[in-house]
């Protein structure tokens, strides 16, 4: 027997109708790329996604056909969001950050018909145009004041553009597993790969991040997240956000620690969310000119692990702190690091203890840990193992890739490995190409990373295997000081001692002038294992 309920597919343009109908004077503020602040409402952007999709119809988009943004987080961007998806077409949202042939290979791949980007990307765009054939036109985000001389493809300004539209367009309804949106991987290992949301997994993602000990925003709170729409599904927030009526302030292409504290100030944020360099960079700039922030209530950190001291500075300004973890493939949150019972009235270190870890995951997503071959591993807080995940938000496929990725119980790898306690907080240790196997045993690069980082002349740490005659591998610590500060490999080494086991001691450290990043800001462990491919321990005689 079946229930009796509506037929009431999850659609993601439901979601800015609801914020346009309920919240629809709620405020929308961007840093425009042009300069200026503007103000919008969630009404007025449901009504100009309108005029996107009436517009994308007319262009000859239909149910299935993919739509590129090339963008910075701005209300432009949401609305082209909800115009692609409410016409059941596919925005496919390409990270500007990448190498400009991995930009090209993606676009091609994902058959990209129409590109919309921001003025910063169209000298990008104009070199790769020639090897885009699919790309039929470009719509750069702007007005005609403002529209460059450029040589892309039919190329309008998107004002104009939407300007020829009235509006009086109707979003349908379809499958709720219908393709809603793209994002490939970064392609740190081979080349990027597409990871294709549904509209259903989109929408109860967004209800997954608007719990309480997720992003939990609501309709009394602002919301400005650093984290671009072009990374891992701008974490939901596009979606979160909107459904919850939640003030959203965007941030555009200015992502410094001035910048952002600015925006942070006179909006009275009260929650953001974005990656640890970022975090940084605003910590620098408060702390250099002595600020303040009494309205922010809540800082989200992922991407990468959130340093202890960083945590830290956070908690001493009285602003909360909540680590994160996540995939591309997950759309993306997994977990997040919130006091529970029994750690409720935990003060001090073993209060950061907690808040350290990338937490516990919401209900939607379920976890294992499992050895080499696929064995379940105990949740004990301490047996590594490969971090096993499932749930409606994550991928079961890569998109044009004929090939299996999840184990016999539909769960899939990520790449990571980790140890969960009985209370189910999980935390990552290393990522499986990444982990440092001495003489049989696992060593975290991870927590040494994160201790290194803890060092007041040290701005960024990272650590990899190096051969060793005797163990296999030992640790090597790569560290890039501050400005303007010197410090020795025996004073690092001296701070970390007693903090960690012996055995996991770096054998050595090599200072650096900067440590390279991903595109999407994560050390570039492949790049280091390369430059320091010939390097050897001192004295390591077998």
């Amino acid at each position: 027997m079946l229930g009796l309920m509506q037929d009431w597919p999850l659609l993601c343009h439901r979601i800015i109708e609801h914020a346009a109908t309920i919240h629809g004077s709620q405020e929308v503020v961007t840093r425009s790329v042009e300069g200026p602040i503007v103000r919008t409402t969630y009404r007025q952007i449901h009504d100009r996604a309108l005029k996107v999709s009436q517009k994308l119809t007319r262009d000859g988009i239909k149910l299935g056909d993919r739509v590129a943004t090339i963008a910075w987080n701005t209300a432009r961007h949401l609305e082209v969001w909800y115009g692609i998806m409410g016409i059941g077409a596919i925005c496919h949202t390409v990270n500007p950050r990448l190498f400009p042939e991995q930009i090209a290979w993606i676009i091609n791949h994902a058959q990209d018909r129409i590109v919309i980007t921001d003025l910063t990307f169209v000298p990008i765009l104009e070199k790769l145009a020639d090897k885009l054939p699919s790309v039929e036109r470009y719509v750069v985000l702007t007005d005609a004041a403002h529209m460059p001389q450029t040589t892309l493809k039919n190329a309008v300004a998107y004002e104009s553009w939407i300007g020829e539209a009235d509006g009086d367009f109707t979003w349908g309804t379809f499958d709720e597993n219908t393709a809603a949106a793209m994002c490939y991987t970064s392609g740190t290992t081979g080349d990027p790969k597409g990871v294709l949301y549904s509209h259903r997994s989109n929408v109860l993602h967004a209800l997954m991040a608007n719990n309480r000990d997720s992003l939990g925003t609501s309709a009394a709170d602002t919301m400005l997240p650093v984290v671009p729409l072009f990374h891992a599904n701008s974490w939901g927030i596009a979606f979160s956000a909107p459904s919850m009526g939640t003030k959203l302030v965007m941030p555009g292409p200015k992502l410094d620690g001035a910048s952002v504290y600015e925006l942070l100030d006179t909006e009275k944020v009260t929650y953001t969310a974005g990656v640890p360099t970022v975090w940084l960079m605003l910590l620098q700039h408060m702390q250099a000119h002595n600020l303040k922030l009494p309205h922010l209530k809540m800082v989200v950190c992922g991407g990468s692990a959130m340093p202890r001291s960083m945590i830290q500075a956070f908690l001493d300004m009285g602003i909360g702190v909540r680590h994160a973890w996540g995939m591309t493939e997950m759309s993306p949150i997994g977990t997040l690091a919130t006091l529970k019972p029994p750690f409720l009235d935990a003060a001090g270190d073993a209060k950061l203890d907690v808040l350290q870890t990338q937490g516990f995951p919401p209900f939607g997503v379920e976890m294992k840990i499992t050895d080499d071959a696929g064995a379940k591993l105990p949740w004990d807080g301490k047996t590594f193992g490969r971090l096993k995940v499932s749930g409606p938000a994550v991928s079961k496929a890569y998109f044009k890739v004929d090939s299996n990725i999840l184990d016999e119980e539909g769960f899939f790898d990520t790449g990571d490995v980790a140890t969960v306690d009985e209370h189910g907080f999980m935390r990552i240790t290393d990522r499986s190409k990444d982990v440092i196997k001495s003489g049989g045993e696992w060593i975290s690069s991870i927590d040494l990373e994160n201790l290194a980082v803890g060092h007041p002349a040290v701005a960024e740490a990272a650590v990899i295997g190096v051969y060793h005659p005797k163990w296999d591998e030992r640790p090597l610590l790569i560290v890039q000081l501050k400005p303007g500060q010197t410090t020795t490999r025996e004073d690092i080494l001296k701070y970390m001692e007693g903090k960690i086991a012996k055995w996991w001691m770096p054998d050595d450290v090599a200072f650096v002038d900067g440590i390279p990043h991903t595109a999407t800001g994560k050390i570039l462990k492949t790049a280091l294992r390369d430059q320091f491919k010939s390097y050897r321990f001192p004295n390591a005689a077998a």
